[in-house]
């Protein structure tokens, strides 16, 4: 970024017809990068922002630096209003399921007719091919693109921990607008841009496809791989506390060895290198674990760090917001929530010019800029 604060997409104008994770991703990154981000939500509010459970805050951490405009497509003056916001637009977002903007008349075909620089993303379960017209969800896709395989022990595949497909599709529909825009330098035209969650998860897997490609044997489970480290690791230390320590070359292992007291352990013959220690890995484990029990984590973890020696301790995502290097990295920052509260986010993993792009409004209330929008409008959809 330029010292005048100017931000990187100053001037482009989204319109955002977009639910859950996937679509609010893409138009959350072009909203902290400075575009205009207006989401468009049916009256009563978009459905994401009551959702119960591992969904309740969803809207909150997609949703930020947008504006909020009700709109019933479904009506004639509500579909006016929004095919004439999308002439006033650069770029729209949509993430619903196979069919429903053709048959609302606001598909890529359609608009694109009216509205040739128009840029369209639309975020899917797959691009064109046999399952294009299958929902899908992020977990559904986990199962079938091989990462809930690689992700859970042999027989029993586990989704990850969090939606990567939906924030990681949001990611290359952004990646896609960006693409896009630049074209449209060049050529004058729009274009349809699809991001899809089949194919953003076999991108992901594509690192054991090639692993199969190269040994003619199906990787297995991470828990049960052939680790390419001896020591690579969770370990339980004292009063029960964990710490994953990896020491992933021969001068790291002597290194440990000597930080946990025990300098004689290198110096063993079945030891001697990585490869060797890899082929009697269970038995180094096995001693290593006898060792480190007698450990405190948070002193042996002064000790790695001191010695260069990655290490981790085991965090929850509750405690993240008490991580001293977010906070003084300035990774997490204040929002005001829609219901008048405040709240710490977590900014875009980047950093531009030395700065991160932040908050720079209010989480928006459902319609709070519904006038304000409209207003730009003429004749009856602005009625």
């Amino acid at each position: 970024m330029s010292t005048s604060n100017r931000l990187p997409l100053e001037g482009v104008r989204v319109i955002e017809f977009t639910h859950m994770v996937m679509g609010p991703t893409c138009g959350m990154i072009l909203a902290d990068l400075g575009a205009e981000v207006i989401k468009i939500e049916p009256p009563g509010g978009d459905k994401t922002r009551k959702l119960p459970g591992l969904g309740i805050g969803f809207f909150r951490t997609f949703n930020r630096n947008k504006k909020s405009v009700v709109l019933d497509i479904n009506t004639p003056d509500g579909h006016a209003a929004a095919e004439e916001l999308i002439g006033q637009c650069d770029v729209m977002l949509e993430n619903f399921r196979p069919g429903l903007m053709q048959k609302l008349g606001l598909d890529y075909d359609t608009l694109s007719k009216k509205f040739p620089r128009l840029i369209y993303v639309s975020h899917k379960g797959f691009l064109p091919g046999p399952y294009e017209k299958r929902l899908a969800l992020d977990e559904v896709v986990q199962m079938m693109g091989g990462l809930s395989y690689m992700t859970g022990p042999a027989g029993r595949p586990l989704r990850a921990g969090t939606s990567v497909n939906d924030i990681m599709g949001g990611m290359f529909g952004a990646i896609g607008v960006l693409a896009a825009l630049r074209e449209r330098d060049f050529t004058g035209r729009g274009q349809e841009v699809q991001s899809a969650l089949f194919e953003n998860c076999v991108f992901l897997a594509g690192q054991h496809m090639q692993q199969y490609a190269m040994t003619h044997e199906a990787p297995p489970p991470m828990p049960s791989r052939v680790s390419a480290w001896s020591v690579y690791d969770v370990f339980t230390l004292a009063n029960g506390e964990q710490l994953f320590i990896g020491a992933v070359s021969d001068r790291q292992f002597l290194t440990l060895c000597d930080v946990i007291g025990c300098p004689d352990l290198a110096n063993e013959p079945q030891f001697a290198d990585n490869a060797m220690r890899v082929a009697v890995r269970p038995e180094l484990l096995a001693r290593l674990g006898e060792i480190l029990k007698h450990h405190r984590a948070d002193e042996l973890a002064a000790k790695l760090e001191a010695a260069g020696i990655p290490y981790a301790h085991i965090v929850r995502p509750d405690q993240l917001f008490d991580d001293p290097h977010l906070k003084q990295s300035g990774g997490l920052v204040p929002m005001q929530t829609d219901d008048g509260g405040t709240t710490e986010v977590v900014l875009l993993p980047l950093t531009m010019g030395g700065r991160r792009p932040g908050v720079r409004q209010a989480l928006a209330k459902v319609g709070e800029h519904t006038q304000e929008i409209l207003s730009r409008l003429t004749g009856r959809a602005a009625a």
